[in-house]
């Protein structure tokens, strides 16, 4: 489901640039979703009691959104750190907002073994009184988060009657949802690793070693950006509770913060098994070789007999038994018998 009403603007200066600016947006009055959502009308949202709005902005120019920021009167650091690139996730809490970042993870099917599974999504977030202003930035892959599934949550916990702070929390909920699937994805991964790395015939090839190395970018990516999420909900809940708004949220703020912890936890817990994943692959590689190497020494000093026997037999020298019958099969028996000890000792003890 995607939000009703949806608005292009050009981004205009000196001369009209070809950039164009996403604006969808949702209005509720007294609890009822209304028809008639206009970017122009922001501020008269914000300013009537009995609504509700949300914006959200999609691929914004600075001008844009300095103006919208202007308007609003919002932090102008905050709008700074909406734009900025690279920028941690965070919550900030200013005089009349809450200002925050985080970011959605989406799961793909790698092409192959040192591709990532993990696409990343940044989503920034105004809080005000009455109304959320969210700014998201194109992917580096070029996909779009959709932004159908938070107005679904938040219309399935009709979220209407508790204003703003259901509206966030939908928000978060549906981006901390994301992260236990990448969480989870990631975990069957790791576990498909540890057969392969445990069968019979062993891991084939290098695939194992550089599907490891990448589950463990992955797990750094998505550490940076799983961990960070327990400040982002404490601060927002806590500036909702300083407001005495929506008592009947905190059950749910407390539920969601359950879930980033536990999010946390699994994946501090995946770092340390992707870990003894690597490790354990090269530890059994050198048992491999060792293996190898004993068997290839076993069979090596079996080979040595026969030179050894051969070589005596071959001198230039006379000795008992040369040039006649009895001679060569004695130096024969001496082989024969020489060869089965020492194969029969080597395998009682697994040597070959």
């Amino acid at each position: 489901m995607s939000m009703p009403s949806r608005y292009e603007t050009e981004i205009s200066g000196s001369a009209m640039m070809a950039a164009m600016t996403e604006v969808h947006g949702r209005v509720w009055r007294q609890g009822r979703p209304q028809e008639d959502f206009s970017f122009d009308h922001v501020s008269d949202y914000l300013a009537d009691d009995g609504t509700l709005v949300w914006v959200d902005v999609y691929d914004p120019d600075h001008a844009t959104l300095t103006a919208l920021a202007d308007e609003l009167k919002l932090n102008v650091w905050a709008v700074e750190d909406a734009m900025a690139p690279n920028e941690r996730t965070k919550a900030t809490v200013y005089h009349s907002h809450t200002f925050f970042t985080v970011y959605a993870i989406e799961t793909v099917a790698p092409s192959d073994d040192s591709s990532s599974t993990l696409l990343k999504y940044r989503i920034s977030g105004f809080v005000l009184p009455r109304g959320l202003i969210t700014v998201r930035l194109p992917a580096e892959t070029g996909g779009r988060w959709d932004t159908g599934q938070v107005s679904n949550r938040f219309d399935e916990l009709g979220g209407q009657e508790h204003g703003v702070g259901a509206l966030v929390h939908g928000l978060l909920d549906v981006v901390v949802d994301g992260h236990f699937d990448a969480v989870q994805a990631l975990d069957d991964g790791i576990e498909a690793l540890e057969d392969e790395l445990f069968a019979e015939d062993g891991p084939k090839g290098g695939g194992l070693q550089r599907r490891t190395f990448r589950f463990r970018k992955d797990l750094v990516e998505l550490r940076r950006v799983v961990l960070p999420m327990r400040e982002v909900v404490s601060a927002i809940q806590h500036r909702r509770l300083d407001a005495k708004t929506s008592p009947e949220l905190d059950p749910l703020y407390a539920d969601l913060y359950d879930h980033v912890l536990r999010a946390s936890e699994w994946t501090e817990s995946l770092r340390d098994m992707v870990t003894t994943v690597f490790e354990t692959n090269l530890s059994l590689q050198d048992a491999r070789l060792n293996t190898v190497m004993k068997k290839l020494t076993g069979w090596a000093a079996v080979i040595a007999v026969p030179t050894a026997v051969t070589g005596f037999y071959g001198q230039n020298v006379q000795y008992p038994g040369i040039e006649t019958v009895h001679g060569f099969v004695v130096s024969s028996a001496i082989i024969v018998v020489l060869v089965a000890l020492l194969y029969v000792t080597f395998k009682r003890r697994d040597w070959l």
